[in-house]
């Protein structure tokens, strides 16, 4: 479905992945094929642009909303477009989104009390604009039932490739994941998404302490010092802490340090020990083990995967 704005990168992606998938399909002898339709919105309603099988009829019985590359939709924007996906899911279209365009689908009210994912740098305006859904930003894709949802802007090809097993199954889909070079499973936004703490709350005096931290580059902290250097009693400094940022001092704490760890991990080839102490560890393995609950790797698999020197130590 295009609208105003769109990342066309995932339109004009998807349509490829399908086309490619359809060949191993053919390859295969399988009977079923994926038609792949761009649908737009004008005077008289909803018509085609693109259509891989002219010739056919029917209604889309998966209807995909791309992200935009802009700030997230907001329901002025979208008005417009909701009694289509409305009258798409009520007749039985399974609904799917990428990055922003779940915003699209939350101000349908088509995603209240269920599960969903948006691109990690929106997920606290979901989380706002939507409390009654349960937003895991964590997650690249989250498939429930009728409406799939992924996350960053690039996850058009995690959603592809999930559609792709549904419709022509798991050897078409290992073939097309081949072909495009995509790891088709084990991907989370954890592995991707940075430190991003609100910086805009107007709490001065948190404010000062998130200063006096980041300043501190990862070293070791108490909540009493943090009370004190906010000028605050320990008990009115904690309640506000977590109104401003959202999470606990000790918390904010931990995100700060495994920050700083991605980047030793990413730009350096100093070993775990050295980085672990760097970082306000004096214990590498409760080091690794919050590495791993925060960032879903483990500092080896970490450093495998985004280091950028070609050659690293081995981190057994």
């Amino acid at each position: 479905m295009l609208y105003p704005g769109c990342a066309m990168a995932s339109v004009h992606g998807l349509t490829d992945a399908f086309e490619v998938a359809n060949d191993y399909a053919r390859q295969h002898g399988g009977p079923e094929r994926i038609r792949t339709t761009h649908w737009k919105l004008g005077e008289g309603g909803f018509s085609r642009t693109f259509d891989s099988a002219p010739e056919a009829g029917g209604q889309p019985v998966i209807v995909i909303i791309p992200g935009r590359l802009a700030d997230a939709l907001r329901a002025d924007e979208v008005t417009d477009f909701v009694p289509w996906i409305h009258e798409r899911h009520k007749a039985g279209s399974t609904l799917a989104s990428i990055c922003g365009g779940a915003f699209m689908l939350g101000h349908a009210g088509l995603l209240s009390g269920r599960r969903a994912t948006t691109h990690w740098l929106y997920a606290d305006a979901f989380r706002a604009a939507f409390p009654d859904v349960d937003m895991t930003p964590g997650d690249i894709i989250v498939e429930d039932g009728d409406i799939i949802t992924a996350g960053g802007m690039l996850a058009w090809t995690d959603l592809g490739l999930r559609l792709v097993h549904r419709i022509l199954g798991p050897t078409v889909m290992a073939d097309t994941a081949k072909f495009l070079l995509v790891d088709p499973a084990g991907r989370e936004q954890r592995h991707y998404s940075r430190f991003a703490p609100n910086l805009t709350h107007g709490d001065k005096a948190i404010l000062k302490v998130q200063h006096w931290l980041q300043g501190r580059a990862g070293k070791e902290v108490s909540v009493e010092a943090m009370s004190a250097e906010a000028g605050l009693e320990t008990r009115t400094f904690l309640r506000r802490f977590q109104k401003a940022t959202g999470v606990r001092p000790t918390e904010y704490v931990q995100d700060l340090r495994v920050a700083l760890a991605r980047e030793k991990l990413e730009f350096s080839r100093d070993s775990v020990e050295q980085i672990a102490w760097d970082v306000g560890y004096k214990d590498p393995a409760a080091f690794r083990r919050v590495f791993q609950r925060i960032t879903g790797l483990g500092v080896g698999a970490y450093r495998e995967r985004f280091n950028a020197n070609a050659a690293v130590g081995n981190l057994a």
